[in-house]
């Protein structure tokens, strides 16, 4: 797994790269309470914004880690957008990306790294 000074996580599975928001960045943000996740097939820029989300204390974009496409949402955070601050790197992924070039993780940090980042 692999992080962004945005507070994102990002976890390679096979060919994609699933892309949700760590727990400091949820315990930040406060109860969320809207997800506006982007639509399926969309190629996006690495630093695009993909996502907005909302909460008690804020609105925030999530941007795109890579260069790709998206190829799939998780539409139960639309409905549920509460699981971001109860499970934010397990259940509350919010989109799974086909990077078109891997080599651009090679950017962000690893875990001990991203906890040295935080504090």
């Amino acid at each position: 797994m692999k992080f962004t000074e945005e507070h994102e996580w990002l976890r390679v599975e096979g060919d994609v790269v699933v892309v949700g928001v760590t727990a400091h960045a949820a315990e930040q943000l406060g109860d969320v309470v809207f997800v506006e996740l982007p639509e399926i097939d969309t190629e996006v820029s690495k630093d695009d914004e993909v996502c907005v989300i909302e909460s008690v204390k804020a609105a925030s974009d999530i941007l795109a880690p890579l260069d790709g496409e998206i190829v799939e949402v998780n539409e139960a955070l639309v409905d549920e957008p509460g699981k971001v601050n109860e499970d934010p790197i397990g259940d509350a992924w919010f989109f799974k990306m086909k990077a078109s070039d891997l080599s651009q993780m090679d950017d962000y940090m690893d875990e001990a790294a991203y906890n040295n980042f935080i504090g």
